[in-house]
């Protein structure tokens, strides 16, 4: 297999800790969100807030990828996304909803793009069969 890229971070203190990258560049402190139990520290994040972002970050890029393989000028593309915790047989799992909003394109192609990007988003492929994924276009 060939690596195209590599992230490292490190994790220090769970859930009321921090993540760093290896180069400096993300360096966040931690919470448990309050309606979890936690504190909900102001200014601090969660893994699942980092996992929806990532997730709404790398799906834009793949609907951009898959339009312009069909030569699809995209003028403005948001992709809004929910990452819930939700309670597993052992455990927990996670549920996500994308919602990528389009400006000028019709629905028909909204929909055919959105669907090839589920196909090649590396956190669709990542997570596919195991989280369920809702997506609604706009």
């Amino acid at each position: 297999m060939k690596i195209l890229y590599t992230a490292k971070a490190k994790a220090t203190g769970g859930r009321d800790g921090n993540v760093e990258t290896d180069d400096g560049v993300l360096k966040v402190e931690l919470t448990m969100p309050k309606q979890l139990g936690g504190p909900g520290k102001v200014g601090a994040t969660n893994p699942e807030q980092l996992f929806a972002s990532g997730y709404a970050a790398c799906f834009e890029s793949a609907i951009r990828f898959v339009a312009r393989g069909e030569k699809i000028n995209l003028k403005n593309l948001s992709v809004f996304s929910e990452v819930s915790l939700i309670p597993a047989t052992v455990g927990f799992a996670l549920a996500v909803k994308l919602n990528p909003v389009f400006e000028e394109l019709d629905q028909a192609t909204c929909e055919r793009l959105t669907e090839k990007a589920h196909q090649v988003c590396p956190y669709s492929n990542a997570i596919k069969g195991n989280v369920e994924v809702q997506i609604k276009v706009n």
